[in-house]
């Protein structure tokens, strides 16, 4: 991700209301998931369905403590071992809706240290960070249960948007655990949602099965 500010001055006054949906649409998804299904397999190499939650549910958390815009203890970002998956990450959901909608939170800047430990962003941008997070991985815990994403185009096209000026190409893409992989080739033309499944490394085609 780069230094700047990149998000559009039309995407900034309404990406806080466009992450709220995507983020509720995340937790419909995750709320199908069946209790014999935690340790399928996902788009997310060799991540279970448990443990994508587990990171979802953590980056939730982490995401609401920086909201308050001061220093965050590193160790709020770290994944825990879910007993109940799908009741984490909905109790997560509502922390970091509730945050990211306090008062004053669009002219704070937060430290997001999964990125880097220091470097602060204005709220806005980071919000657009989450919001291509919780559309990928939203589509990651679908393609794991069988069933469409069904994310609303608007909110595809603005996490698209977000990913072509924040997502860089390169050794980022590479490290073990990295979010994102390297772009791949979409097959034909396909939907908006495959194409920024494929600049984001994700195989619009794929099935657990």
């Amino acid at each position: 991700m780069t230094d700047t500010d990149t998000i559009t001055e039309t995407s900034q006054g309404g990406i806080r209301e466009l992450d709220r949906r995507a983020v509720l649409r995340s937790a419909e998804i995750a709320a199908q998931a069946r209790d014999d299904q935690w340790d399928d397999p996902t788009p997310c190499g060799t991540w279970s369905l448990r443990r994508l939650l587990a990171h979802m549910t953590a980056q939730h958390l982490g995401f609401a403590a920086a909201a308050g815009g001061g220093p965050v203890d590193a160790a709020v970002w770290q994944e825990k071992p879910l007993e109940d998956p799908r009741r984490a990450y909905a109790d997560s959901v509502d922390r970091v809706l509730e945050a990211f909608a306090a008062d004053g939170v669009l002219d704070r800047t937060v430290v997001l240290p999964w990125i880097h430990p220091t470097m602060q962003f204005a709220a806005p941008r980071a919000i657009g960070f989450h919001l291509v997070d919780y559309v990928v991985h939203g589509w990651d815990v679908a393609a794991s249960l069988g069933i469409p994403s069904a994310y609303d185009e608007d909110l595809v096209l603005a996490a698209a948007e977000v990913a072509r000026k924040e997502v860089p190409a390169g050794p980022s893409r590479e490290r073990p655990g990295a979010s994102f992989r390297p772009a791949v080739e979409p097959a034909g033309p396909g939907s908006a949602e495959d194409r920024l499944l494929a600049f984001l490394g994700r195989d619009p085609r794929w099935s657990p099965k």
